[in-house]
């Protein structure tokens, strides 16, 4: 459905008034939820990248360090084992998103991913307790992923359903500077406790400490998504009872390709930014047998500063999608990717710190301009009645398909190759992928997102195909 109109992408056209019922809430209340979204999210991804800032650095040595050769590798693998469970997440979370609301379901992902991190700060290593430690390890990451499943969907939609139309990129950025910040704090306590807790002392126990941190931070996160209104769009199903009784199932039968190409846009991101979040980056760089050999304290906080970098290239996503549009931003996010794909591994073999910040921070770039716009992509891809099932599902694939195992073949191409060139050719295919898919997409800035726009909201957003609007029963 193509508008006539000659706004810019993001500003409401006749067509397009967005104003029920985002429009009534208050400019407090916006505030309160971005503050609560932000928040809840960095807590969130802080605990779920502790994790793989541990594994890069000291799960190899103290969880699989009794199971052979390979023991990286499969430190690696637990990371993307956690992603096989982000589905489940999803399904249940879309589901009673759909059915209850999106802020009950947040409050439920924040006890839980902080739960799961607060054990495996407390967990014996394999030294103690033998094959039980790694088992228990992967049960716990588990946890984590189920929880990492459901958490950024909710987030994007109290978000993006609290704001005006023509902001709904910046304030959809909230749940996306999450994973920054969550980097950041991660990557931060991570070299702090280095310093603190040197050499055997961080093998010892150093490492713990961030894992415990995590018992503080749910408390305010807790807090915080305590004192948010309901969703105004749920809040309006919710009184006109037109609650799906099986959410993931119409979405399926109605949406499944438009959740394909939608999880294909987010895999082309997730791909190459786990080369930082899953770690990979920070054990190439600190191997002390590999090519580079730095130290695992400069590093760590050459990673904090580069999500620093995310951080503030995400935000400008948020505000440029609000001017341009989704679709053009995203196509000029994955030309930036491209570029700091290529450049990543030529500056990082130079094995200075200089270098290294180089690389990753123009690598952040294309990586915020390819993820800044994502929340306010997703609601405006699916109807209300299925939207929490729909944005949730697509991230949760696009993860797996792009970030669940991308530090595992990373180090898999490196040890069958001996060169990162391999490793370049996969992320630069995984951003041609996330392009391609953008360009299937319907550009639908500024569409109405309350249900009494339904029907609107169920012309097929995949170019080239029929526009027909699928009946929901």
């Amino acid at each position: 459905m193509q508008s006539t109109d000659s706004r810019p992408p993001g500003v409401p056209s006749a067509g397009h008034t967005g104003a029920s019922p985002t429009e009534r809430t208050t400019a407090a209340e916006r505030r309160r939820v971005t503050m609560a979204t932000v928040i809840g999210t960095t807590v969130e991804w802080y605990d779920y990248f502790i994790y793989a800032s541990a594994v890069g650095i000291v799960f190899g040595e103290l969880f699989f360090s009794g199971l052979g050769a390979n023991s990286v590798i499969l430190g690696f693998a637990t990371v993307g084992v956690s992603f096989l469970f982000r589905p489940l997440g999803a399904f249940l979370a879309g589901h009673y998103g759909d059915r209850i609301g999106r802020k009950t379901v947040l409050m439920i992902t924040l006890i839980m991913m902080g739960a799961g991190t607060a054990l495996i700060g407390l967990l014996p290593t394999y030294d103690s307790i033998g094959i039980a430690a790694p088992i228990i390890l992967v049960i716990l990451r588990c946890v984590q992923g189920i929880s990492a499943g459901g958490e950024w969907g909710g987030a994007a939609l109290l978000s993006v359903e609290h704001a005006p139309v023509a902001k709904r990129g910046i304030m959809g950025s909230a749940p996306q500077i999450g994973v920054p910040l969550g980097l950041l704090a991660a990557s931060g306590v991570m070299a702090l406790m280095t310093q603190i807790a040197p050499g055997e002392a961080f093998l010892a126990w150093g490492w713990r400490v961030p894992f415990l941190l995590s018992v503080v931070l749910i408390v305010v996160g807790y807090y915080v998504r305590r004192n948010v209104e309901e969703s105004p769009v749920f809040t309006e199903i919710a009184e006109r009872k037109q609650e799906t009784k099986i959410p993931v199932v119409v979405l399926f039968q109605k949406y499944g390709l438009v959740v394909l190409v939608a999880a294909l846009v987010f895999a082309g991101n997730n791909a190459v930014g786990y080369m930082t979040t899953g770690g990979f980056i920070q054990r190439y760089t600190t191997d002390p047998e590999g090519p580079i050999a730095l130290q695992a304290g400069p590093v760590l906080w050459i990673v904090t500063a580069s999500a620093v970098c995310w951080l503030f290239s995400t935000l400008a996503a948020g505000a440029v999608c609000d001017r341009l549009g989704r679709r053009t931003t995203y196509i000029l996010g994955w030309v930036l990717l491209g570029i700091g794909v290529l450049a990543l591994f030529p500056l990082v073999n130079q094995a200075s710190l200089g270098a290294l910040f180089l690389a990753l921070a123009f690598l952040s770039i294309g990586l915020g301009f390819t993820y800044g716009p994502q929340a306010a992509l997703y609601t405006e891809l699916f109807p209300a009645s299925v939207r929490f099932s729909g944005v949730s599902i697509s991230y949760a694939i696009g993860s797996i398909i792009g970030g669940a195992f991308a530090p595992t073949i990373a180090a898999a191409l490196v040890s069958a190759t001996g060169s990162t060139e391999s490793v370049t050719l996969y992320l630069l295919g995984m951003v041609v992928v996330g392009l391609a898919a953008t360009l299937v997409l319907r550009d639908r800035s500024g569409i109405p997102l309350g249900p009494e726009h339904e029907a609107e909201q169920r012309v097929n957003p995949l170019r080239g195909t029929s526009t027909a609007v699928p009946a929901l029963d």
